[in-house]
């Protein structure tokens, strides 16, 4: 497959959007998830609201264009969810990639399909998930 196929001017135009979510020391939550089949590293920031919901976040991102595309649809989707809703999309994101379920429930997802195809991209679409998976707590509440 050729490589014009998965970078395309949407999945480029995400990771230049990237940066409107830029990093905040301040963030009480935070972690690095890094891809070990293409060596992309996300280091993302949530701060929660009173319901155990992510109200803001931050990113520094080290990532193919994929994972910085990956970060800015997780960072657009994100506000409102809490680590359940989190850790469902991100099984069933790695479920879908690895061909065994059907396309998750994340919106904006759809602009970087074409990743499937290429299994050494997987680890960088599932970064972010699994960096906020990493940086809350289990006890994060979930009302």
């Amino acid at each position: 497959m050729s490589a014009t196929v998965l970078y395309t001017p949407e999945v480029l135009g995400l990771a230049v959007r990237l940066a409107a979510h830029g990093w905040d020391d301040g963030l009480p939550f935070q972690a690095e998830a890094r891809s070990p089949s293409c060596g992309s590293t996300i280091t993302l920031g949530l701060a929660l609201d009173a319901r155990g919901r992510v109200e803001r976040i931050g990113i520094r991102s080290h990532a193919c264009a994929i994972g910085q595309a990956a970060a800015a649809i997780f960072a657009d989707g994100v506000q409102g969810r809490g680590r359940a809703d989190i850790a469902e999309a991100s099984e069933a994101i790695a479920s879908w990639l690895g061909g065994q379920g059907s396309f998750p429930d994340w919106p904006g997802l759809s602009q970087i399909a074409a990743a499937r195809d290429y299994p050494a991209r997987h680890g960088a679409v599932t970064l972010p998930w699994k960096a906020a998976l990493a940086a809350l707590p289990e006890s994060a509440r979930n009302d």
